[in-house]
C-alpha cells in the first residue's frame, strides 16, 4: 500500500481546485508508478501526471495532478477534505 493519507494543509486544498492536483503522504519506498496505479484503480480517477517530494521530516509526499476528464475537487470530496 503505497499511499497512506490524504494531505490536509491550506496550500495542498487550495491546489485541489486551483490546479486539479491533489497532495497525498505516501510510503517512502513507493514508485510514481505504484501511486499512480494505486490512486487509479482505488479511487477510480485518470492520472496525468506525479511528482513527489521528501520534506524535512522525511515524509514522501505525492503531488498528483488528474487529467481534465478527473476533478480533483470530486475526489477531495469523497474523501471528505472539503
Amino acid at each position: 500500500m503505497a499511499l497512506k493519507y490524504p494531505l490536509t494543509t491550506e496550500k495542498s486544498v487550495n491546489s485541489i481546485e486551483g490546479e486539479n492536483k491533489i497532495v497525498f503522504v505516501v510510503d517512502k519506498t513507493a514508485t510514481k508508478n505504484e501511486i499512480k496505479k494505486e490512486v487509479e484503480d482505488t479511487y477510480k480517477v485518470k492520472v496525468k501526471q506525479v511528482n513527489t517530494s521528501i520534506d524535512r521530516r522525511g515524509k514522501k509526499k505525492a503531488f498528483i495532478t488528474l487529467t481534465k476528464e478527473s476533478k480533483a475537487a470530486d475526489l477531495a470530496t469523497k474523501l471528505n477534505l472539503i
